[in-house]
């Protein structure tokens, strides 16, 4: 690992609403939240009522009742979140993004040309508000755990610069929820053992750790707590899956809330390998029930796939063994979709029609030869006249989407 602070992780402050705030001067100052039914994002005004992503949009009103809901500008997002990235980019090559609006960096070939890391920091987040009209706080630290904490405690709108010879000074006297992996579950558990801090997760036996998370999740936390993180950046990483995910509140789990949802979801996540020419060969998905609790199952098959129907059909079917293996769980919270094990260079072999049993999910058999070229006619008119334009029978009729597939769009890391 390195010896000097040269690790940057900058981000975006509030972004989205920021963003809302900066094309209506109006809002500025005031409590907003993007959204309608779901809060999407909200900013520092809101927040401090209590408002957050992902609640339910009435009880954003009830903690806050002169909360003003806006409609998101997606493109604006984008557009913004690229020119942020850009600043980045102009002071080193090794720029990690990690989100539409975060991403690491190593400073340390070019203090030469522009200063200190903290220097460059400063001038990174000069830039973002002069030429953006955004803020942005910055962590400079050893590695990238400690340099994504650092920019949690700088916000909003600042910058921490952590010494390598008080990193653990530092680290150990915050709350274990800063730490990267560490969610609600996790800090839940970790509460019913006593450990709130950092400082405290790391004085605490790895058999304890292993017990509770699981030998590889007490492992890596264990690590992190004690600032030992040996990865480097990863500069124009393409990611190395597609997935979505639909949270769902607490819905039954019955056939006719799960087969438009993951119709929906294989559509989604089907598209973008089409568009980038990159089926895969392992179909993963997550079930998780009313209480939090999550379960995933995946399949590995002969040949990769990115037609909807198949993806959607395997999805069924995966999401059914685990209802069935889990006979009591009757309310599901969330289901997702992910494809892996991504083919760059393939060729399809087309099958002669041998009657076999899953002939149905090959995608060189006829029906899978069908599949793809309704498929690619789709993908044709949504081009042309927009997303909405055409859609996937039970997948367009009668589920409710209170998160727009636009602004979902945003998380979704290069192919």
């Amino acid at each position: 690992m390195a010896t000097a602070a040269t690790i940057l992780h900058a981000d975006l402050d509030a972004f989205y609403a920021s963003v809302e705030q900066l094309l209506d001067p109006s809002l500025r100052g005031k409590p907003i939240a993007v959204g309608g039914g779901v809060v999407l994002a909200a900013s520092y005004e809101a927040k401090a009522f209590g408002v957050h992503g992902g609640m339910p949009g009435r009880r954003a009103h009830e903690l806050c009742p002169q909360l003003i809901f806006v409609d998101g500008h997606f493109k604006d997002y984008q557009r913004l979140g690229d020119a942020a990235i850009k600043v980045i980019g102009d002071f080193t090559p090794l720029v990690e993004r990690i989100s539409i609006d975060e991403a690491f960096a190593d400073v340390a070939g070019c203090t030469h040309l522009f200063g200190t890391p903290a220097e460059i920091a400063t001038a990174i987040r000069r830039r973002v508000r002069a030429e953006l009209g955004l803020p942005i706080s910055v962590g400079v630290a050893r590695t990238k755990h400690l340099a994504k904490i650092a920019s949690q405690v700088a916000k909003p709108d600042g910058l921490v610069v952590v010494d390598p010879d008080t990193e653990l000074e530092f680290l150990h006297q915050l709350n274990v929820e800063l730490m990267w992996g560490v969610g609600p579950v996790t800090k839940a558990r970790l509460a019913e053992i006593g450990v709130l801090t950092i400082g405290q997760l790391a004085r605490t036996s790895g058999r304890s750790l292993e017990r509770l998370l699981g030998p590889a999740a007490g492992d890596k936390l264990a690590a992190l707590a004690w600032n030992r993180d040996p990865r480097q950046l990863r500069p124009h990483h393409r990611a190395r899956s597609a997935g979505a995910q639909s949270a769902l509140g607490r819905k039954p789990a019955v056939e006719r809330v799960i087969r438009p949802t993951l119709l929906h979801l294989a559509d989604r996540v089907a598209t973008r390998l089409r568009a980038k020419s990159r089926p895969g060969r392992t179909v993963t998905v997550r079930v998780r029930f009313a209480d939090l609790h999550a379960v995933t199952r995946s399949v590995t098959l002969d040949a990769p796939i990115s037609a909807t129907l198949i993806l959607a059909r395997l999805a069924e079917q995966l999401v059914r063994a685990i209802l069935a293996d889990h006979p009591h769980e009757k309310t599901i919270s969330l289901l997702a979709i992910s494809v892996s094990h991504l083919e760059e260079h393939w060729d399809l072999a087309l099958e002669l029609p041998l009657g076999l049993e899953d002939e149905v999910r090959r995608p060189g058999s006829r029906q899978g030869m069908a599949r793809w070229a309704a498929d690619c006619a789709v993908d044709k008119i949504r081009d042309r006249f927009g997303w909405d334009a055409i859609g996937y029978g039970s997948a367009a009729l009668g589920l409710s989407r209170s998160v727009p597939d636009a602004f979902r769009s945003l998380a979704e890391k290069e192919l």
